[in-house]
């Protein structure tokens, strides 16, 4: 493929062949392989010792049947997954996603974007990722919680605060995690609160976690403008997505100076040029679980059905809904608008042509796996708190959150500037996060 080292193109071919119809996955690994070629030609070792090869293949994929009864008395089956991908840097860590479209492909994209996410903190977290095909939408909670106790019987057996410590993600917020930790509870007759994160705050969980992710990505996006000479004062923000990512990314560009004027759901987005009234977002979507056309309604919005976001113009574009999202047409109308900043709050939302737009048109276009690795790290804190029977304030970790996001983002830069591509968080995100697993993995023999 044009742009791969040989080598590279080799390991990518290989993945092709290995992962049919997992389209997800394959271009998670492209786009990691794309950026590494300077690494390989200075660093040969990486690819004589197969590194690179064995980081493209899980150290273990786990597949289950999760049988339940709904409310009406029947069975349901849904498929249940884990993919355990690297553990060098310690135990597997990552969320779980409840959503129809959950197949092996995406779960494995997740997990491969994890362990390089994972790195850039920082912390001793290898990457994984797991879910189900399960929608917990216009599902009673005695639906939800059967759901997810019938998911943990299964899974219980392959987590532990030293083995693999799932969390939330898309579909699964507190409610799911309580149900799925009394579940452990219930099994395994240990209160071992290190196994699962993102838990209520008065049974183990972590001040912060609920909002780490969109605080996170907007932590980062600041760190950005600031090296920039610039600030979020008086820019035109659009967020996509208006679940939990969005709703608390929303909250700290406001509390930074900016306006978000649009967002989203699934069946469309409002724009709101006042700027987007927090509050009454967080009551239809959070505590109602509404539509976004609601929010609207109560508050004089101009809602569009089935429309792309992207349409809103705005200086900062934040897409924090689910991959691909962000095409390259929406990329051309960004553009055209003036949008300067692109930093993902999601998993991959933009499309490799989406990518290639904003690198032509000079926009700063920040991947996921740095920008929005708010969530993970305030994880590992959780682990922390819980390993040490201990728990912080909110604004201590909230702190130790923006401390983590500033590092992140001056080793993107320090590791592009490193590798002759200066100023390409994308590239310096994929070499940081790569030689960091690789490095412990040459240490560890062959694993």
């Amino acid at each position: 493929m044009p742009g791969l080292d040989e080598k590279l193109h080799d390991i990518h071919e290989e993945v092709l062949r290995r992962n049919p119809g997992e389209t997800e996955f394959h271009q998670a690994v492209h786009e990691v392989l794309d950026s590494l070629g300077p690494v390989v030609a200075k660093h040969p070792q990486y690819a004589d010792a197969a590194v690179i090869r064995r980081l493209c293949e899980p150290e273990r994929q786990i597949i289950f049947r999760v049988p339940w009864i709904d409310d009406a008395g029947q069975v349901q089956i849904n498929r249940g997954f884990r993919v355990e991908f690297n553990s060098a840097l310690g135990p597997y860590k990552g969320g779980l996603r409840f959503h129809p479209t959950v197949y092996l492909g995406i779960v494995k994209f997740l997990g491969f974007e994890q362990i390089f996410k994972n790195a850039l903190t920082g912390l001793p977290i290898g990457g994984g990722k797991g879910g189900s095909d399960f929608d917990p939408k216009g599902r009673s909670d005695g639906e939800v919680m059967r759901f997810c106790q019938a998911f943990m019987t299964e899974l219980y057996r392959h987590i532990g605060e030293y083995t693999d410590v799932p969390a939330g993600d898309t579909g699964v917020g507190g409610r799911e995690i309580g149900y799925l930790f009394g579940q452990y509870k219930r099994i395994t007759n240990r209160y071992e609160s290190g196994v699962l994160t993102g838990k209520g705050l008065g049974w183990g969980g972590s001040q912060v976690r609920t909002e780490a992710t969109g605080y996170g990505t907007v932590f980062f996006t600041d760190e950005i403008l600031k090296s920039r000479g610039e600030s979020f004062d008086g820019r035109r923000v659009v967020v996509s997505g208006s679940g939990n990512v969005a709703v608390y990314a929303i909250e700290k560009v406001h509390e930074l100076g900016g306006t978000v004027v649009a967002c989203s759901d699934s069946t469309g987005y409002v724009v709101d040029d006042k700027g987007v009234d927090l509050e009454l977002l967080k009551d239809v979507k959070l505590n109602r679980r509404a539509r976004i056309a609601e929010y609207a309604e109560r508050r004089g919005a101009h809602y569009v059905e089935d429309g792309s976001v992207w349409d809103v113009p705005c200086d900062i574009a934040l897409p924090c809904a689910t991959q691909n999202e962000l095409n390259g047409r929406d990329a051309a109308v960004l553009i055209r608008s003036g949008c300067a900043v692109v930093a993902e709050g999601a998993n991959m939302p933009c499309t490799p042509e989406a990518v290639r737009l904003f690198a032509e048109a000079g926009v700063v276009f920040a991947p996921g796996k740095a920008a929005n690795a708010g969530g993970v790290a305030t994880s590992a804190l959780e682990m922390q708190q819980n390993a040490s029977r201990d728990s912080w304030s909110f604004e201590h970790t909230e702190q130790r959150l923006a401390d983590i996001m500033h590092g992140i983002h001056d080793r993107c830069l320090e590791t592009a500037d490193e590798y002759g591509v200066p100023g390409n968080y994308a590239v310096g995100a994929n070499i940081a996060g790569f030689t960091q697993v690789a490095d412990a993995m040459l240490a560890l023999g062959v694993i």
